[in-house]
């Protein structure tokens, strides 16, 4: 499965990963590629903790992309 993830650097540095799908699902990294790192096992062991408790597993956000002239 593919879902979005926003990475972003915070006040301190450090870059915080989002997966907006996945409610509270959140992790964080010295570098982009460490915070991508982790928020792939933190998506990973969130839908591992929904299948386990019968939850269903929201589906992945659909995204477009637009052009501006500008």
């Amino acid at each position: 499965m593919k879902f979005r993830v926003f990475i972003e650097p915070d006040e301190d540095g450090v870059f915080v990963a989002v997966c907006p799908s996945l409610p509270g699902c959140v992790s964080q990294g010295s570098t982009r590629e460490e915070a991508r790192a982790n928020i792939q096992d933190a998506i990973a062991g969130y839908l591992a903790s929904l299948k386990k408790h019968g939850d269903p597993i929201p589906p992945p956000i659909q995204e477009d992309v637009v052009e501006v002239a500008f």
